[in-house]
C-alpha cells in the first residue's frame, strides 16, 4: 500500500527488561536454507476465463482451480475469500469498520460490487453448488459474505489434490480500496474466488492444522498460497490491458473485442487493468548496464556473499500512463529502474521477466498506491508535472514503495492480516534505504522553495509521547483506526528497523535482511522467524529488544534535564607539602582550579534501551560513556578543571524511535538559532504537507 497516500492524509521480557548486547550462540530458524528459492511451491494452479460487460461494469468468469494439499492432514473442506462481497451492502464486516471512508476515499451510493458463485462442483465430479456457506471466523456478523466454506463429500488426502470447476459473476464497484473502475478506467484485483491458504502444525506456531481465512477488513490486505496462474480476459478492442505477468497470446473476436492471455508462476495473486487511455511506455532493465563490476563487489562484500549471488536479471518493463500524466514517464521508469537495482542488490534478484506499472487517472486515485505480482499501481497528479510540485517526490516514493511489495509481500508472503508489519514495516524500511541512497537522505520527500524535507520527519512526528493505543505486533483488524493501523504497521516499524540498523551497523544489518530474505521467499514466516534469522546473523540476544518494541507499546524519551559546574575551593599545593593553608590564609589566584561537574539524564517512558552520553567540556574534546537506561534517570558527576560546555544523549542519534531530539542536549550557554532553525523548519514542513493534502 502507498506511502506518498499516508503522507498526504497527514495535513521483549515485559515489565522494563533491557536490551542485552552479548553475543548468543547462533541458532537456525525453523531449518529453513540459507539460499533463496529458485521457485515457489506449486500449491495452486488458477485457468480463468473473464469477459468484461463495459455496459454494466460486470465480469463473467469461468475458473478452474486445482488445489494441493501438501500438509500430511487429510482435508474434509476448502474455504475461499470472496473479497468484492466486502462492497455488497452496509452490512459487511468492511462497511461496518469503514463507514464507507477508506483513506480519503468514500464509497458512494448506489456504488456496490459483490462476487456472487454460480455454480461449484468437482472436476468431473459431485456438484457441490448447493454445499456452499458464508462463515465469520472474526466477528459475530452473520450478513458478512467474504469467507465461504465449501465441505467436500471426500477428504484430500495427504499429498492428494482437488480440481474444481467454478463459474461467477462479479459486480466492479466504483473504484474503492484497491478496485473497481472510474470512467473508462479498470483496476480489476481481489475479483475471483480465491482459495485461502491451509497452514499446518507448526506454520507460523499453529498448534494443528487448519485454513486461514479471514474475513475483508477495513484494515488489512491479503494472505494466499504460490502456485500458477493462465488468465484469459475479453475486454472490447479499444481498452489498452496490462496485468499480472506475461502476455503469452492475443486473439481477435468477431464481437469486436480482444481477448488477451497472460500467465504467470511463483505467485499468489492475479490483477488486471484495461483503460483505452493508455500510453504504453516500455523499456528494458538492462542488469548488464545498470549494475557496475565495482557495485557487484561491493555488495558482495558488505553481505558476504559470493559475486555470482549478486547477479542481476533482465527485465521488461511496462508503464501505463495517462496523457495528463506523461511529462512524469521519465520520472517513474527511473524510479522502477532505480527499485529493481537496490532491492535486487540487497535482497537477491526479482525472479520475474515482467513488471507493470499502472498509472490511475485523476478521480481513481482510490487505484493508486497498491501491489499485486508484477504488477503495482502509482499515485500521482498533474500537479506534480509543474514547478515547484515536480521537485516533490510522491510519485517516486509511491513506485519505490509499491516495487518492494514483490519482495515483502510477494516472495516473502506473510500473514498480512495478522502481522501487517513484516509487509508493510519492513518495505517502508526498504524503501527509505533506495529513496535515501538515490535521492538524497536529506529531500526523500523533496524540495520546495527550496526547503529539503525528509521522509524520516513524518514517522518521528507521528511517534508521540503519549503512547497510541496498540503495537506493531497485532492483528490488522483490531487497531482503533486508520491512523492507529498506519502508524504501526507503516511507521513505527520503519523507526524500529532503522534503530536497529544504527545499533548492529549497516554491514551487520544488511546481512539480516539479507538472510531473512533468502530464508523465506516464496514462504510464509512470522515475526518470530525474523527475531531468529536476526539474532542468529548479528548473534546478539535481541529478545528484549524485539519484545519491546515489537511485541509492546512503550515509548522512550531521553532528555538533558540538567548541567551545572561548581567551582571547588582552590589550594595551594605550592610550598606546604601538602598541608592545609593556615587559617585566614588565602591561595594565590594563580593556584590550580577544579570543577565539580553535573549531568542529569531522564528516562521517560517504559521502553529500557543502553544509549550513549557525550559530555564536553572547555577546551576539550567530547567524552563518551554509555548508560545502561534501566532506572529512571541517570546522575553523572566529574572533576575538572575546566567547566562543563554540553551535554547530548544518543549524540549519534541511533534511537530514531526516541520520542524527541529536541530535548537530547543541553548547553550552559544556551543557544538559541538552534530552536529557531527547528521551528521555522517545521512550521515550514507543516505548511507545504497541508497544501500537498489538498492536491
Amino acid at each position: 500500500m502507498r506511502r506518498g497516500a499516508i503522507v498526504c492524509a497527514l495535513a521483549l521480557a515485559a515489565g522494563g527488561a533491557t536490551f542485552d548486547a552479548r553475543e548468543q550462540p547462533a541458532v537456525t530458524a525453523a531449518g529453513r536454507s540459507t539460499r533463496p528459492l529458485e521457485h515457489a511451491p506449486q500449491i495452486v494452479d488458477y485457468r480463468i476465463g473473464v469477459r468484461l460487460d463495459h455496459a454494466t461494469r460486470r465480469l463473467e468468469g469461468q475458473e478452474r482451480l486445482t488445489w494441493r494439499n501438501t500438509s500430511s492432514d487429510a482435508v474434509h473442506d476448502l474455504w475461499f475469500h470472496l473479497y468484492l462481497n466486502a462492497f455488497k451492502n452496509e452490512n459487511s464486516t468492511f462497511f461496518r469498520e469503514s463507514g464507507g471512508s477508506l483513506r480519503g476515499a468514500l464509497q458512494g451510493p448506489n456504488n456496490w460490487g459483490w462476487t456472487n458463485v454460480t455454480s461449484l462442483r468437482i472436476a468431473d465430479g459431485a456438484d457441490l453448488t448447493s454445499q456452499m456457506r458464508f462463515e465469520h471466523p472474526d466477528d459475530d456478523n452473520t450478513d458478512d459474505q467474504t469467507v465461504m466454506r465449501v465441505p467436500l463429500p471426500a477428504p484430500v488426502p495427504p499429498g492428494g489434490s482437488v480440481t474444481l470447476d467454478i463459474a461467477f459473476t462479479a459486480q466492479l464497484p466504483r473504484v474503492f480500496a484497491r478496485t473497481g473502475y472510474f470512467g473508462d478506467f479498470y483496476l480489476v484485483g481481489q475479483w475471483f474466488p480465491k482459495i485461502a491458504v491451509y497452514e499446518p502444525a507448526g506454520r507460523r506456531g499453529r498448534r494443528t492444522g487448519g485454513w486461514n481465512c479471514h474475513q475483508f477488513h477495513a484494515n488489512s490486505e491479503f494472505y494466499a498460497d504460490f502456485g500458477r496462474f493462465v488468465v484469459e480476459m475479453t475486454v472490447p478492442a479499444r481498452f489498452v490491458v496490462g496485468a499480472t505477468g506475461r502476455r503469452t497470446a492475443e486473439r481477435k473476436n468477431s464481437d469486436g473485442t480482444v481477448t488477451y492471455t497472460y500467465e504467470q508462476e511463483d505467485v499468489h495473486d492475479f490483477a488486471w487493468t484495461a483503460d483505452p487511455r493508455f500510453v504504453v511506455v516500455r523499456d528494458v532493465f538492462s542488469a548488464a548496464r545498470e549494475v557496475t563490476p565495482a557495485e557487484q563487489e561491493r555488495m558482495a562484500t558488505l553481505l558476504d556473499r559470493p559475486v555470482g549471488e549478486i547477479a542481476l536479471s533482465d527485465v521488461d518493463v511496462t508503464l501505463l500512463m495517462q496523457p495528463s500524466h506523461m511529462p512524469q514517464a521519465a520520472r517513474h521508469m527511473r524510479a522502477v529502474k532505480t527499485a529493481l537495482k537496490e532491492f535486487g542488490l540487497w535482497y537477491g534478484r526479482y525472479p520475474y521477466q515482467t513488471l507493470t506499472v499502472v498509472d490511475p487517472p485523476e478521480g481513481g486515485e482510490a487505484a493508486g498506491g497498491m501491489e499485486y505480482p508484477t504488477f503495482i499501481t502509482g499515485a500521482t497528479t498533474s500537479w506534480f508535472n509543474y514547478r515547484p510540485l515536480d521537485q516533490i517526490l510522491i510519485p517516486e516514493q509511491t513506485v519505490v514503495h509499491e516495487f518492494g511489495h514483490q519482495f515483502w509481500y510477494g516472495m516473502v508472503a506473510n500473514n498480512e492480516f495478522e502481522e501487517a508489519w513484516l509487509d508493510e514495516g519492513i518495505n517502508s524500511y526498504s524503501t527509505s534505504r533506495v529513496i535515501d541512497r538515490n535521492y538524497g537522505a536529506d529531500r526523500s520527500l523533496g524540495t520546495l522553495f527550496g526547503l529539503r524535507v525528509a521522509w524520516l520527519d513524518v514517522p518521528r512526528a507521528l511517534n508521540i509521547r503519549t503512547p497510541r493505543p496498540g503495537r506493531i505486533r497485532q492483528p490488522s483488524w483490531t487497531y482503533m483506526n486508520d491512523e492507529n493501523y498506519g502508524f504501526y504497521s507503516y511507521m513505527k516499524p520503519e523507526l524500529v528497523l532503522d534503530t536497529l540498523e544504527r545499533i548492529l551497523g549497516e554491514q551487520t544489518m544488511s546481512r539480516v535482511m539479507r538472510t531473512y530474505h533468502e530464508r523465506w521467499r516464496f514462504g510464509h514466516p512470522s515475526s518470530d522467524d525474523f527475531y531468529a534469522v536476526a539474532i542468529e546473523v548479528s548473534g546478539q540476544d535481541l529478545t528484549s529488544f524485539f519484545k519491546q518494541t515489537i511485541e509492546g507499546n512503550d515509548i522512550v524519551d531521553f532528555e538533558v534535564e540538567d548541567l551545572n559546574s561548581v567551582e571547588l575551593e582552590r589550594k595551594d599545593t605550592a610550598g606546604t607539602n601538602g598541608q592545609k593553608p593556615a587559617a585566614g590564609v588565602q591561595p594565590p589566584k594563580d593556584a590550580p582550579v577544579e570543577y565539580e561537574s553535573s549531568v542529569t539524564i531522564n528516562r521517560h517512558g517504559g521502553l529500557t534501551i543502553p544509549v550513549d552520553v557525550a559530555v564536553k567540556f572547555e577546551g576539550q574534546a567530547p567524552e563518551r560513556m554509555t548508560w545502561d537506561g534501566r532506572d529512571g534517570w541517570k546522575k553523572f558527576t566529574f572533576r575538572r578543571p575546566q567547566k562543563i560546555e554540553w551535554a547530548k544523549v544518543d549524540p549519534d542519534k541511533k534511537l530514531l524511535f526516541d520520542v524527541s531530539w529536541l530535548n537530547n542536549a543541553l548547553r550552559v550557554n544556551a543557544d538559541r538559532r538552534v530552536a529557531t532553525k527547528w521551528t521555522a523548519r517545521w512550521l515550514f514542513w507543516l505548511q507545504n504537507v497541508l497544501m500537498l493534502a489538498g492536491v
